[in-house]
């Protein structure tokens, strides 16, 4: 019903305008037989509403796309983004009539340019407006409802803030570290990186739709069980393609770290001065100092790289390279550390088994350690 409608106010609007051009045109149209001005005007009005009532399809179809691109990109933006996009409209549009009025005099182009310059500048004041809303609802910030309303809102101003990035989800250790208390503030996860969990989890091979909802049932747990303010930041950067790319620019836009455990990511970060928290590094930093000359036990379980070498491995993971350590392949052996070294990887233990030290400095050999020089 609405839709016939408006296919007939254009219809009669395009009539009306047949009407006027035919009135305006047949002025000059002096002489002619009787009735011939009448008919005709009636003709260009009947095929001016034709005209419109063909091209009213096309008009409301394109008038509905643009109506919903713009009702989709107003979506994606907050209130507070809206709100200070709104007051720099207006603004803008202030500005464009006080200019404009100084012009509107001119011969032939004088009406033209108020419309103009309301058209730029209302551009000009809404885009500066949604860009610059941090300083300008600083300024807003002596009222204590408004400055707490925008920490609610976990951005620059959410003290503590940290920014979740795709690996770190799917990692899951983030869920404990939260668990422990170390990290504390609001938790934001952009839309963006929801979306490219989604694609994960809907991915047709096994491996990758696993890690996939393993990060979605992880994000659940930290906001129902583990009881932290976690933020789905809804802004989306169209002109950027790379997810890493949108995470350093989010992190600089709202001044906050990056949790991850991306080698990548935390590099790139670095070079644009954002700052990293890398779960990795945390993990390294706080795993046992071991100093050489240290004992320990550890079970040899495959070859190294080197001729007679012995790989073992310690619970948290760290890889101890055993030097002559092959012949004791499936055995747990009392070794000794001789160095350590660190990586970006992580931290390697270079060791050698305790009784051939005994044996090259000559010393007893203890029970029980016969069976492995054997």
């Amino acid at each position: 019903m609405l839709y016939m409608l408006l296919r007939g106010i254009i219809s009669l609007m395009g009539g009306a305008l047949g009407f006027a051009l035919a009135q305006t045109a047949l002025r000059w149209w002096v002489t002619g037989p009787p009735g011939a001005k009448q008919s005709l005007v009636a003709l260009v009005t009947l095929l001016a509403a034709l005209a419109g009532f063909i091209l009213s399809r096309y008009l409301i179809e394109a008038t509905l796309q643009i109506v919903r691109r713009l009702e989709n990109k107003l979506q994606r933006l907050s209130a507070q983004e809206i709100v200070s996009g709104a007051m720099g409209l207006i603004l803008g549009l202030i500005i464009a009539n006080l200019l404009g009025a100084s012009f509107i005099h001119l011969p032939w182009i004088g009406p033209y340019i108020p419309m103009a310059a309301s058209i730029l500048f209302g551009y000009l004041g809404w885009s500066l407006g949604t860009k610059r809303r941090e300083e300008i609802w600083s300024l807003f910030s002596i009222f204590p409802k408004l400055s707490s309303k925008d920490k609610a809102k976990g951005g620059a101003s959410s003290p503590g803030a940290k920014i979740l990035d795709t690996s770190v989800i799917i990692d899951g250790r983030i869920a404990d570290i939260i668990r422990t208390g170390f990290l504390e503030g609001t938790i934001i996860v952009p839309s963006f990186v929801l979306e490219e969990l989604r694609h994960i989890a809907d991915s047709s091979d096994i491996l990758k739709r696993n890690r996939g909802r393993r990060g979605l049932d992880m994000l659940n747990k930290i906001r129902k069980e583990l009881g932290v303010n976690v933020k789905i930041y809804e802004e989306d950067f169209e002109d950027i393609t790379e997810v890493d790319t949108k995470l350093v620019r989010l992190a600089q836009k709202l001044k906050a770290p990056i949790l991850t455990n991306d080698y990548n990511l935390n590099k790139v970060a670095e070079l644009h001065g954002v700052k990293v928290l890398n779960i990795n590094e945390l993990a390294n930093a706080v795993k046992p100092i071991v100093l050489p000359g240290e004992e320990m036990t550890v079970q040899v379980i495959k070859d190294g790289k080197e001729a007679g070498q012995g790989v073992g491995y310690l619970d948290d993971g760290t890889m101890i390279v055993v030097e002559n350590g092959r012949r004791f392949m499936g055995q747990s052996i009392a070794v000794l550390v001789t160095s350590v070294l660190q990586t970006s990887a992580g931290r390697m233990i270079f060791a050698r088994p305790k009784v051939l030290e005994r044996k090259n400095n000559h010393q007893p050999l203890e029970r029980g350690e016969y069976q492995c020089l054997s």
